[in-house]
């Protein structure tokens, strides 16, 4: 057996708190791209009150939106957090499937490589894949699912 497949049973605790936060915030961060595939998805994918579910080690986290005409391609992007600055040299969208491959950064200059592919809709779409937490370790299954509940949003919504 490898020493990194020997070490992850030990540091699965450690892994599963630092990866499952890493995963979900590094899955929904993404720059907002310049290319012509990228802003392509800003019709595509359509404004309003969206609901999303980020999955990954297990750990499942549901939130609700608003989100502006101006922020769609960010959102569809790879949605943001504060805590995580990603780039997406490969970000490929169109024709109703998307597919993004990066490296998100956090504060202290942890790195995560990130891959996801899927389907979308104007009003829904569903990323998955996975993340490396360290070269050479297996990618961790993750996923986004995401659905727009409707085109106006509450008066107390959250906006992205």
């Amino acid at each position: 057996m490898s020493k990194i497949a020997s070490a992850i049973p030990d540091r699965l605790p450690r892994l599963l708190a630092f990866g499952a936060p890493l995963l979900a915030g590094a899955m929904m961060l993404a720059a907002p791209a310049a290319s012509p595939q990228a802003q392509a998805s800003q019709s595509e994918v359509l404004p309003g009150y969206w609901e999303y579910t980020t999955s990954a080690v297990g750990v499942r986290d549901t939130e609700q939106k608003c989100v502006r005409p101006s922020e769609i391609n960010r959102f569809f992007g790879g949605l943001s957090t504060r805590r995580w600055s990603c780039t997406y040299p490969t970000r490929v969208v169109g024709g109703g499937n998307a597919r993004f491959e990066g490296v998100c950064t956090d504060r202290r200059g942890r790195q995560v490589r990130i891959r996801l592919n899927g389907t979308y809709q104007p009003e829904s779409f569903r990323f998955t894949g996975g993340a490396q937490i360290a070269r050479g370790t297996p990618y961790l299954p993750a996923s986004i699912t995401a659905r727009r509940l409707n085109a106006v949003c509450p008066a107390n919504a959250e906006y992205f």
